[in-house]
């Protein structure tokens, strides 16, 4: 995509990935429009960031995702970048009884929320010279973290989703990236600053360096051989990857 010049929608902009790629992109000169649920957080980060601006928005709920849509493309004509970046990480128990609200409110934030806001805002971005959307999905997408795996899922459905809709939107000017974070040191689970987790910082370099070059897939360097897991070989990769972690757990607190 075209890093200058836009004007972008960021769902899940007050923390984290989000608020990260919100500063970056306003620092380009972008008009940037945070969204999320939480107006004291919305209000901190504008203020930290003259000229940036924010809505409330409840991914989960439709009625506040097609009011939101409403406001934003009258508010701003130009809206031309929706990155769809709000989710939740809970952990579950797939060996077990999986807590039914739990389950339903990270397939309705993380799956259901990025397709009925792109839905919401799709016939706008059409008419823009230029668009383009954001699907922040995660490698987990293709190597499931087991204790998260309602969350893993979610994401492998959402690039599912990417790779239908790029194909649908291919006779447009609608553009479609996603980006598949390792795991980032940000507050999704526990900002614990573990050394395995990568540093919000350097995601965030690679990832608007990545998108500048147009890339369907964004995958920053040390995600790309869990990227790469396909085939035959992938219940093997998968149930290493999690031998490991259930002997070296990821912190929660």
């Amino acid at each position: 995509m075209q890093l200058t010049d836009n004007t972008i929608l960021i769902t899940g902009g007050t923390s984290g990935i989000g608020r990260g790629l919100a500063e970056a992109f306003h620092k380009l000169g972008n008009t940037v429009i945070i969204a999320g649920r939480r107006k004291a957080l919305l209000d901190e980060v504008v203020k930290a960031n003259p000229g940036m601006h924010a809505v409330e928005l409840d991914i989960a709920d439709p009625a506040s995702i097609k009011q939101v849509a409403a406001q934003l493309t009258q508010d701003f004509p130009n809206l031309n970048v929706l990155v769809n970046n709000a989710g939740i990480m809970p952990f579950d128990d797939a060996a077990g009884t999986v807590d039914e609200d739990v389950m339903l409110s990270t397939v309705t934030t993380n799956l259901l929320g990025p397709i009925r806001m792109s839905s919401a805002l799709l016939g706008h971005l059409k008419r823009q010279p230029r668009a383009t959307i954001i699907n922040n999905t995660s490698v987990l997408a293709y190597v499931p973290l087991a204790a998260t795996a309602v969350y893993s899922a979610t994401k492998a459905a959402l690039h599912s989703y990417t790779l239908s809709q790029r194909f649908m939107l291919r006779d447009t000017s609608v553009t479609l990236q996603e980006i598949a974070p390792p795991w980032v040191n940000t507050d999704l689970v526990h900002k614990g600053d573990d050394p395995r987790a990568m540093p919000l910082d350097d995601f965030i370099a690679q990832t608007m360096a990545g998108l500048a070059t147009g890339k369907e897939e964004v995958v920053v360097e040390s995600a790309r051989p869990m990227r790469a897991n396909a085939g035959a070989g992938e219940h093997k990769l998968v149930n290493e990857f999690n031998a490991y972690l259930a002997s070296n757990p990821i912190p929660t607190h």
